[in-house]
């Protein structure tokens, strides 16, 4: 994703930035509920000390009461004493029932010993004090300590704050483990841009997908799939580059050698059979380049691009109707059906195939030859072929004549041998069959074939 200057932005900062902060708030959260805990944990614990002291007084007083006159020094010694960081100094006074002072200490507030017994909050010396006030079963006793809220509130904090100061610690390590996690998580990433980068048009294998996470899964087998495409892409230029050139020679040399033969014959004729055989030579390069470059075009294909309804018949007829008067006496016939074959394809390509089939048959059967152009319908099924009465192929030949510059032994003439090649590819973007077949009583047919076929509402 790119930031708003349009360069990339790095997903291992953005995770990083992203967890950071995520665990930096949590920890913020539980630190903050942790605090408030501690402080309310604090202040409880201070309040039970407040009543733990003053049920001690209480005792004392009720217990030594000939002999209280000698607790105050002692009494004030402990409560004049200072105190640790997470106890505030405890501050009392001692009386009777009706009120009547017996001892306090030195700082002391002096609040009423007749104040409701519990809890209260007073102001002493411009500060807000915690008073306890409890009296004793016979009530002929009443004690009162306190501790100023400011000094409980420091205590309180000390101790929230030792709460939170593990969590403190702990941030920048569990930041640093952030970091860690991150980067290990993100290390298969590494390795797979690391692996696509090593490879070249030498190595497009596939990429190994059994270390990567799964979330990665997707963006391998695409990658993959573009690897294969590649693959599949280069094989394709090269083989039409060893294709052209195996091809090409042959013609080209004998166009040059037919070229020089005119140069240097003197022979009004035999110069005449020389340019005729470089204006033949040049017209069977056409024709290789022209296939060549027909059999480039349709080998990227992964299917038909306009596919539309189209009528068997009505190709079979205008294949018919183009084709010339043959010079060598074979007559071409048409049988096509009276009604509509309808199926989904491209006319064009249709057209072609059933054009190198009807050449292919002129070629390869001898003058005087019929030669029979049909579009059919038999039962479930539809075909769209030529066929005709000459020798046939030889059994062993049937599976390779859809192979690429095959032209079987028996080649009467010459041609590039990629005419079935180009109908078998056309065959297989349509998802139908190019079928060859020496018939029973002799002769040969060549067929596209779609099994399965239904008639449409329109045929």
């Amino acid at each position: 994703m790119p930031d708003r200057r349009g360069r990339p932005q790095s997903l291992r900062r953005r995770l990083l930035r992203t967890v950071g902060i995520a665990a930096m708030l949590a920890l913020a959260a539980s630190g903050a509920l942790s605090y408030r805990q501690a402080q309310h944990e604090a202040e409880e614990l201070m309040d039970g000390h407040l009543a733990q002291s003053a049920r001690l007084l209480l005792a004392l007083a009720s217990d030594r009461q000939d002999h209280l006159a000698d607790l105050a020094r002692p009494l004030a010694t402990l409560a004049a004493a200072e105190a640790s960081g997470y106890e505030a100094p405890l501050e009392f006074q001692i009386g009777r029932g009706d009120g009547s002072l017996l001892l306090r200490s030195q700082d002391a507030p002096n609040a009423s010993l007749l104040a409701t017994p519990g809890y209260t909050v007073i102001e002493h010396d411009g500060h807000p004090w915690r008073l306890l006030t409890v009296a004793s079963s016979a009530a002929d006793y009443r004690v009162q300590v306190g501790q100023s809220i400011r000094l409980r509130d420091r205590a309180a904090l000390e101790l929230a704050s030792q709460a939170v100061l593990p969590m403190a610690l702990i941030s920048p390590m569990l930041l640093l483990l952030i970091y860690l996690a991150v980067r290990r998580a993100l290390k298969p990433l590494d390795d797979l841009a690391g692996d696509v980068a090593a490879r070249s048009p030498a190595n497009l294998e596939a990429l190994p997908g059994h270390r990567a996470p799964l979330e990665a899964q997707p963006l391998i087998s695409a990658l993959n799939r573009l690897l294969i495409k590649l693959r599949e892409t280069l094989d394709r230029e090269r083989r039409f580059t060893a294709d052209a050139a195996h091809e090409l020679r042959t013609p080209l040399a004998a166009v040059r050698v037919q070229a020089q033969v005119a140069q240097l014959t003197v022979d009004t004729d035999d110069r005449r059979r020389a340019l005729a055989q470089v204006l033949a030579g040049s017209d069977r390069a056409t024709r290789v380049v022209e296939q060549l470059l027909r059999l480039a075009r349709l080998d990227p294909l992964a299917d038909v691009a306009r596919a539309a309804d189209v009528d068997l018949a009505e190709i079979a007829r205008q294949v018919f109707a183009e084709r010339p008067p043959d010079g060598e006496g074979r007559q071409i016939r048409l049988r096509a059906a009276d009604r509509p074959l309808q199926v989904s394809g491209d006319a064009e390509l249709l057209r072609i195939v059933l054009g190198n089939l009807l050449d292919n048959g002129m070629r390869h059967t001898p003058p005087g030859s019929t030669i029979t152009v049909f579009a059919r319908r038999d039962r479930h099924q539809v075909a769209l072929g030529v066929a005709d009465d000459g020798p046939g192929v030889a059994p062993d030949e049937l599976p390779r004549l859809a192979e690429r510059f095959y032209r079987g032994r028996a080649a009467r003439s010459e041609g590039s041998g990629l005419g079935l090649a180009i109908s078998q590819r056309i065959a297989e973007l349509h998802g139908t069959c190019l079928e060859f077949e020496n018939l029973p009583g002799g002769g040969f047919e060549a067929r596209l074939r779609w099994p399965g076929w239904r008639r449409s509402p329109a045929g």
